[in-house]
């Protein structure tokens, strides 16, 4: 516009993709509809699991929107196919039993914020859980702001259940979200959830009867956000944020120390293997806390 306004902006999403690749897509996709930027993992193959390309592509959306988000009044997070996100890509989550504890310390701690930096976006964030969502992919669901999700999804922090300890916020946010007794019972447990029981815990607010119903469902509700007035809306977005976000930042770092020592542990080696091979683990770390050595088959390999 004229009258000594800011200039005419360029068109906010000129690619799907936040970056050329060599690879046929790129791992996550950006469209606009309305004033509602929709943000979709796009691994399907792979249950959209947080590889790399998914995760450097992500980064940069993120980025992209935070450096100019004026236009727009919402945000909603799925993923492609029949998942929402499997969680840690477990090839690289093997490389972590390998190194020391202070270097995944750190890269742990890297790791959580190349996904939850979607909570420096200054709109309300919904996650449209279309289907499978698992250990740190559902960790991500839950730093959304408000989450839709479909009859037909399977919902599990499942990190004990491959000798780890929870990461990626999940021993702050789930009981932020759904209160301490829901915390303890889904992360002590490891137990897989549908979407119906889900919402009966208060892990979403709102349940389709599939993915693409919770997906227009999540991109409804967007809309309805975005018609608001968006100081206020932006404003009030800060606010819940900043309460909710009142020891996250202690929260992770807890757990990317704790994550850092189950690694090298024989729990952990046996977690990956009942994993791959479609077993249930045998797990053996049984401590005393008494000042005596341990006996050498309990010993940690680090």
């Amino acid at each position: 516009g004229g009258g000594g306004g800011r200039p005419h902006r360029r068109a906010p999403f000129p690619v799907l993709g936040a970056r050329e690749r060599t690879s046929a897509m790129p791992g996550v996709l950006l469209e606009r509809v309305g004033r509602v930027a929709k943000i979709t993992l796009n691994d399907p193959d792979k249950l959209n699991a947080m590889s790399a390309s998914i995760t450097e592509d992500f980064g940069r959306i993120v980025a992209q929107l935070c450096e100019d988000p004026s236009d727009l009044g919402a945000v909603v997070i799925t993923g492609a196919g029949r998942a929402f996100s499997a969680g840690g890509d477990l090839t690289w989550l093997k490389r972590r039993s390998t190194d020391t504890p202070s270097r995944n310390s750190e890269m742990m701690n890297e790791f959580y914020g190349k996904f939850l930096c979607v909570r420096k976006l200054p709109l309300p964030i919904i996650a449209a859980i279309n289907g499978p969502a698992i250990g740190a992919g559902l960790c991500f669901a839950m730093a959304c702001d408000v989450r839709v999700v479909s009859a037909e999804a399977k919902l599990g922090f499942t990190f004990v259940g491959l000798g780890l300890h929870p990461g990626m916020g999940a021993t702050h946010l789930v009981a932020s979200v759904a209160g301490y007794e829901t915390a303890y019972r889904l992360l002590l447990t490891g137990d897989v959830v549908s979407g119906e029981e889900a919402c009966r815990l208060r892990l979403a607010s709102q349940l389709a009867p599939d993915g693409a119903s919770a997906v227009d469902a999540a991109m409804e509700l967007a809309a309805r956000m975005a018609a608001q007035g968006p100081l206020a809306l932006r404003a009030t977005v800060r606010s819940l944020r900043q309460k909710q976000d009142e020891g996250l930042a202690l929260a992770l770092r807890r757990e990317a120390d704790a994550q850092s020592q189950h690694y090298g542990s024989p729990d952990f080696a046996e977690g990956l293997a009942a994993v791959s091979e479609k077993r249930k683990p045998n797990f053996t770390m049984y401590e005393s806390y008494t000042d005596e050595p341990l006996p050498p088959t309990t010993r940690s390999k680090l």
